[in-house]
């Protein structure tokens, strides 16, 4: 009955962000809206949907550790697994000039959600603050897609151009597939928590692991059924966009209204405090010298990224189970993974800025 209620979960989350996406991009372009906005706001925050209703349900239902969990692993899944996987399909060019915006927002919404977190919990005045925040950054983004070059423009357009009909029987069918969509979050939400509190019970993990986990990586199917659509159809663009957006809506959108109606805000584990959440600041950072580096992710990052975040999940397996190997997983990957990494990284961008430098000379 568990499985059954943690796989309908996760059907029902996916299915009801397809819905809530199609429909509410379908709506918003009938509205006059630009495909540019409709890409960069309607549908991140529909593929965020699923965490934001997994995060009310686990509020209300008293489950903190829950409602962090789903937030920090999706955002660090979202790169990791979701962008290694689209990477690793095909290299995925990084040209939006948004990204310089974007990028930098997603690590200090991620700061921000430490700094935050210090004190043991984020309050309703800090979730209204990170909304707040949002909204501004919403208004950039219109803004700034009016001055996106053509190429950009025109590949936006291909993916979120709806059929040009605005007849009343069109406003209906996408105010029924909204609907529809919402039902289905709401169901799934409520079976995906009720069926991850009775497994983390059963198997002696905690609400923190199974959310990192279990509840992550199901939250963040939108996200990487978007992004590897985008990634094969060569629209590599949206594919990166997709997933910075996501992450940025995570935090400032999902986290922060939660915090805004969950009774006392939301409270944040000391485990959580201690690993994850600057393990999700690491993630976003890396992001920095990969997205620089020729404006390209290539294979290797994106297969470096995947190995990573298996390597995290299984970390968190093993130290939630107290694994005899957990001492040797954690000497390997401090001794010889990290340093490679980084050193791998630091060459990278060390060419590319001295291949930068002598091009303009």
């Amino acid at each position: 009955m568990t499985v059954l209620l943690i796989i309908g979960g996760l059907a029902g989350l996916v299915v009801g962000g397809e819905l809530l996406v199609r429909g509410a991009s379908r709506l918003a372009a009938t509205l006059g809206l630009q495909p540019v906005v409709i890409g960069l706001t309607v549908v991140a925050f529909g593929t965020s949907a699923p965490e934001l209703a997994v995060g009310i349900q686990a509020a209300f239902d008293g489950r903190a550790d829950l409602v962090v969990g789903n937030v920090v692993g999706s955002n660090i899944y979202n790169v990791l697994l979701v962008l290694g996987l689209s990477a690793l399909i095909a290299p995925l060019l990084v040209k939006q000039q948004l990204v310089r915006l974007d990028v930098p927002l997603m690590i200090g919404a991620a700061v921000a959600l430490f700094v935050l977190s210090l004190d043991g919990s984020i309050s309703t005045i800090e979730g209204l603050a990170l909304f707040a925040v949002l909204l501004v950054y919403l208004v950039v983004l219109v803004r700034m897609s009016r001055r996106e070059d053509p190429e950009v423009m025109a590949e936006y357009a291909r993916e979120f151009s709806p059929p040009p009909t605005r007849d009343s029987g069109t406003w209906v069918r996408n105010v029924g597939l909204i609907a529809l969509g919402l039902l289905a979050l709401v169901l799934g939400a409520q079976w995906l928590v009720s069926g991850a509190v009775v497994a983390a019970e059963a198997l002696g993990l905690s609400e923190l692991v199974i959310g990192l986990t279990v509840v992550a990586i199901g939250t963040s199917m939108p996200e990487l059924v978007t992004s590897i659509i985008a990634s094969i159809r060569g629209e590599r663009d949206l594919a990166v966009g997709n997933i910075v957006g996501s992450n940025i809506f995570n935090i400032m959108c999902v986290l922060a209204l939660t915090a805004v109606v969950a009774p006392g805000g939301v409270a944040v584990a000391p485990a959580a405090l201690a690993l994850d959440i600057p393990f999700m600041i690491a993630v976003s950072v890396a992001c920095l010298p990969i997205f620089f580096t020729g404006h390209l992710i290539a294979r290797w990052e994106g297969a470096l990224f995947v190995l990573y975040g298996v390597g995290y999940t299984l970390y968190l397996v093993l130290d939630a189970t107290s694994h005899a190997a957990l001492p040797l997983f954690n000497v390997v990957t401090l001794a010889l993974v990290m340093p490679l990494t980084i050193l791998t990284l630091g060459v990278v961008t060390w060419r590319e800025v001295t291949a930068r430098r002598a091009r303009r000379s």
